[in-house]
């Protein structure tokens, strides 16, 4: 046996220098010829080496940059067209190929001297020259879309140009894969039609263009039996089998694991991504106007049984990754503290449940042009559902209803973010690997909530809906400071919104969180409590940077604050502290949408005053201790705001002034730049006795301090001062401007028709009635008695007051639910793709160095083996944050 090994062994086996690999960069016959002969033929002996010289995929990326490629395609055009259609014919032909795919063979000595002779003797391995091909179409197309950019001529002619033949042979071969079961798909019927036809008349018939044949040979090599299915469930020699990979949704059957089909699953399911980014290379304005040819063809033309299986299968293989059913010494080595940091090796499983989770996320967003979902239902309650002709991913999804397939989702999903929150609440900082698909999963169980409405029922029919909770801000904590993550937080606060939306999910927050927190952000109380601490950490902590998530956090809070229940004092509060920052003038004056917080704060406490005053009675105290707050914002005007700015900067200057030795006077200009100025009104109170007669100018009049032992006649005289203040305002109105242009940002400049505007209709009459009735009783009794009610016996005694008949009747539950529009949707798509961009980075840089036109990349310098850190901002601000904004009902 071993006197057939040649005297040297060749550069294909892989273990020796590879001449070969080192001459395509170098000699002429290599990529260079790709731009320098023109015309090359299609079976010209050239184009051989691009299935037989590389052996792994870094080979193909390392050895065609995107500069060759972009080259040829700009000076040789024809020898990119033909690069495409020899590789996908010659992938056509292979996959057809009886000798495809190589078995494998068990591990011994024979095995080990016969590859050996293959290699040396390079010997044909089809199964090497199908992952090339795959791999070359990986590198060649990223760089066709960008040069393309909005323009389809060239993939129009190669890839998408369909061909009339008078022949019937390999017509039907194909055919049949086109149709199968594929009901909904009007213009297949067509197609069926015109074949019958043409057996009466001798037309010509139409043959499927070469986008569609590699569409149907991505979906047979998912479910080849040797490549990417075990070999023991195949049929006779019917080697392509649509079943499912894993138990789960749809299917009881295990396979169990094999590291060589996972990466080759990998591989073909990174080509179909690479066909589906074809979206990020075209303007956000045009990306519903000039959907991609690819994912439309994917989600409308792919047949019904080829949805369902590999929609189950991309569930299945994402959902069962968290269970420990088979032992691997990736998962077994996964255990061990700090193991990243010395296999350095990718591991087949995660790489597959990522490329995964990222191709599902991609085809569930997919809405441009014909995909978009239907409308219905008139102007007050329109909705949208898909159906099978815009997108069947998504409304197959939207069809599952089986109860355990919903616990198995749920686990699933809950599952994975549980390990996450474990490796970030560990006791050895960094010894465990993050899970680095936390990001689509979050968006795979917003798309499953808001797709799958009975699914969405479950979840909040369930206990985990408050474990759901916990994983969400416990993560959203995690990633607030990091910039480049500020769009992940922002959907985590819509999805906090849609599910705040529905009732069930509110009479859930009075149960206690048992997901094991880490200390920082654990709270006493119930999920109630640690939604509000957590709402504020994300508000009051992040110096002003996620100013865009404010609406949907406080809306949040907004819609279920009819529920809240025996809150804790910490986060009575923190509501208390939320509404002092949102009432601090410096943030109400800086931007037209920032009244609007206000407002729902208001609401907030409004809600649990008619609903559960009794059974909050450390919420009524803190209301009462705040009412000096509430009473200035029934009287606030443009000249008590700026008059406040002013004083605060005045404090500010002079503290710095005379502590120049002292610097922490720097964290209190961060405190206010943070709208959290709780500390700094404090300073504000204690010295504004003695600075008043210095600064009267502008000032409010005595009367609002005298006022607020007397509450009960406090709203005739601020409703007359507010007519004083606001005919005096229109006298100084210059100066005011003056003052206010300073204050605005962006070029906003507040003026007192402005601040009238919404000061009117703030709901401050409910929370001044309930002060204006037990401010008095409380204030009696520390007069009346011999020693002053500690805190103790006051919210003692709140706890059993009862304001039936003064409140006015309990208005409606009206919910603001999340709705999308053309802008979130666009958001929401350079969010995902994102995600991808920077998963595909490392190791491979998928779509480096091509410019990308969806969303805005922004590279940092940084260490060069660190590539998940050099990218400081991927989608953060797609618009500007008033486009942004989304609308209140």
């Amino acid at each position: 046996m071993f006197a057939k090994l040649p005297l040297k062994l060749t550069a294909p086996f892989g273990l020796l220098t590879d001449e070969a690999k080192l001459a395509f960069r170098s000699k002429p016959e290599g990529i260079s010829k790709l731009v320098s002969t023109r015309h090359i033929p299609e079976n010209d002996s050239y184009w051989d080496q691009y299935f037989t010289l590389f052996d792994t995929p870094s080979d193909v990326f390392a050895l065609i940059s995107p500069h060759d490629i972009r080259r040829a395609f700009l000076d040789a055009p024809e020898n990119v067209a033909t690069l495409v259609r020899v590789v996908t014919s010659r992938l056509f032909n292979l996959v057809s190929d009886h000798t495809f795919p190589v078995q494998q063979t068990t591990a011994s000595v024979t095995s080990y001297a016969s590859s050996l002779i293959k290699a040396a003797t390079a010997a044909r391995n089809p199964t090497k020259e199908v992952l090339n091909c795959i791999r070359i179409l990986q590198r060649v197309l990223p760089v066709i879309f960008e040069v393309e950019g909005e323009s389809n001529a060239f993939e129009l002619e190669v890839l998408w140009k369909k061909v009339q033949t008078d022949s019937e042979s390999g017509l039907q071969v194909n055919e049949p894969q086109f149709v199968i079961e594929d009901e909904d798909d009007h213009s297949e019927h067509e197609a069926a039609s015109s074949q019958s036809v043409e057996m009466k008349a001798k037309t010509k018939q139409t043959l499927p263009s070469l986008g569609e044949k590699l569409f149907r040979c991505i979906m047979d090599l998912l479910f080849c039996c040797g490549f990417t299915l075990p070999t023991k469930i195949q049929v006779d020699h019917y080697k392509i089998n649509y079943v499912i990979w894993e138990k789960g949704v749809g299917s009881t059957v295990d396979p169990g694991p094999n590291a060589q089909y996972d990466s080759n699953k990998v591989e073909v399911l990174r080509l179909l991504l690479v066909l589906f980014s074809r979206q990020i290379y075209i303007p956000p304005a045009s990306l519903f106007s000039k959907p991609s040819f690819y994912t439309l063809h994917m989600v409308r033309k792919t047949p019904r049984r080829d949805v369902l299986t590999l929609l189950c299968s991309l569930l299945n293989t994402i959902l069962n990754s968290s269970t420990p059913n088979n032992l691997t010494i990736a998962s077994v080595a996964g255990k061990v503290p700090y193991n990243h940091l010395v296999f350095k090796g990718e591991d087949s499983r995660i790489a597959l449940v990522g490329m995964c989770l990222q191709v599902l996320c991609v085809l569930l967003d997919f809405q441009s042009g014909p995909a978009k979902d239907v409308v219905s239902g008139n102007d007050e309650n329109t909705m949208s559902m898909p159906t099978a002709q815009t997108n069947a991913f998504r409304y197959f999804l939207a069809k599952l209803h089986r109860t355990q397939d919903f616990a198995f989702i749920l686990d699933g999903i809950t599952s994975i973010l549980d390990q996450q929150l474990a490796a970030s609440n560990i006791i050895l900082p960094g010894s465990r690997r993050s899970i680095p698909y936390i990001p689509e999963t979050i968006i795979l169980f917003w798309k499953m909530i808001e797709l799958n409405k009975k699914f969405r029922a479950y979840v909040l029919d369930s206990d985990k809906v408050v474990d759901v909770l916990a994983y969400l801000f416990c993560y959203g904590l995690e990633i607030k400071d990091k910039p480049q993550q500020h769009g992940l937080c922002r959907s985590l606060s819509y999805i906090v919104q849609t599910l705040s939306a529905e009732p069930a999910f509110g009479n859930k927050l009075y149960l206690p969180v048992k997901v094991s927190l880490p200390t920082k952000w654990s709270t006493p109380g119930t999920a109630a409590d640690f939604m509000i601490t957590s709402i504020y950490s994300m508000v009051a902590t992040t110096s002003g940077a996620m100013t865009s998530l404010y609406p949907a956090l406080i809306i949040a809070l907004s819609n279920v604050a009819p529920y809240f229940k025996n809150l804790s004092i910490v986060s009575s509060n923190r509501l208390i502290q939320l509404l002092t920052s949102f009432a601090n003038p410096r943030f109400l004056l800086s931007d037209e949408s920032h009244p609007r917080l206000l407002f729902l704060m208001l609401e907030v406490f409004n809600s649990v005053i008619f609903h559960h005053l009794s059974d909050n009675p450390n919420l009524l105290y803190a209301i009462i201790m705040a009412h000096k707050t509430f009473q200035d914002l029934g009287t606030f005007t443009l000249a008590s705001g700026l008059w406040e700015i002013r004083q605060a900067e005045f404090i500010r200057e002079e503290r710095t002034r005379h502590e120049d030795s002292n610097r922490k006077s720097n964290l209190g200009e961060t405190d206010i730049e943070a709208g959290d100025v709780e500390a700094e009104k404090a300073r504000l109170l204690r010295n504004e006795s003695h600075r008043m007669e210095s600064s009267r100018e502008g000032a409010p009049d005595d009367e609002d301090v005298e006022a607020t032992s007397t509450p009960s006649r406090k709203s005739e005289k601020a409703r007359g001062k507010m007519r004083e203040r606001s005919e005096s305002s229109e006298t100084t109105s210059s100066a005011e401007l003056l003052a206010s242009a300073g204050v605005g940002r962006s070029g906003f400049v507040p003026t007192q028709e402005w601040v009238a505007s919404w000061q009117q209709g703030l709901p401050l009459d409910t929370v001044m009635l309930v002060i204006s009735e037990l401010l008095p009783k409380i204030q009696s009794s520390q007069l009346g008695g011999q020693k002053a009610p500690t805190a103790g016996e006051v919210i003692d005694f709140l706890r059993t007051v009862s304001l039936v008949g003064v409140l006015p009747p309990v208005p409606p539950l009206h919910p603001r639910k999340f709705t999308w529009s053309d802008a979130s949707m666009v958001w929401l798509t350079s969010l995902v793709w994102g995600e991808i961009y920077v998963h595909g980075m490392s190791p491979l840089g998928i779509w480096s160095s091509t410019n990308v036109r969806l969303f805005f990349v922004k590279h940092t310098n940084s260490q060069p083996r660190q590539i998940a850190g050099t990218m400081s901002h991927v989608v953060g601000e797609l618009f500007s944050p008033a486009r942004q904004r989304p609308e209140f009902p």
